[in-house]
């Protein structure tokens, strides 16, 4: 399982012209689900995201959590995270996971992140998406399990 986390200010999710999903401070989660995934890399992932100190205390250093600051998540499914484009000019996908396996794991994240205690907006799986995503920091980190 893959992650790559962006702090945010503003997220959001269009799809067919149409807002399904719309974030305030927190962090848009773009995932990408392995063949060899699982429940225990999904509940690791979600603890770790919930409890990253990601955000900055009153003197400016990254010392709160996504919990610490009321934070929400946004979260997109992206098969195209385990896209190998080490030969040839077109990636490969053959570890990305296949719907029937990604789809539940991605609801699953998704549920253990609030469990977490996190307020979570999801994209629609399978969909062309727009995702909107304004960068706060930049910060950006690649996750992984």
């Amino acid at each position: 399982m893959r992650i790559v986390l962006q702090r945010v200010r503003h997220g959001a999710v269009d799809v067919e012209g149409q807002r399904i999903a719309e974030i305030g401070r927190g962090v848009v989660l773009l995932v990408g689900i392995t063949t060899d995934d699982g429940m225990e890399a999904v509940e690791w992932l979600a603890s770790k995201v919930a409890h990253l100190r990601i955000f900055e205390d009153d003197e400016g250093k990254m010392n709160r959590s996504l919990l610490d600051v009321g934070g929400e998540a946004l979260v997109v499914s992206q098969f195209t995270l385990y896209g190998d484009a080490r030969k040839g000019r077109r990636p490969s996908f053959t570890q990305a996971a296949p719907p029937e396996k990604a789809a539940p794991l991605i609801d699953a994240f998704a549920e253990a992140l609030r469990r977490e205690g996190v307020p979570v907006q999801t994209g629609r799986f399978g969909a062309h998406m727009l995702v909107l995503i304004e960068n706060d920091g930049p910060v950006t980190l690649i996750l992984e399990r």
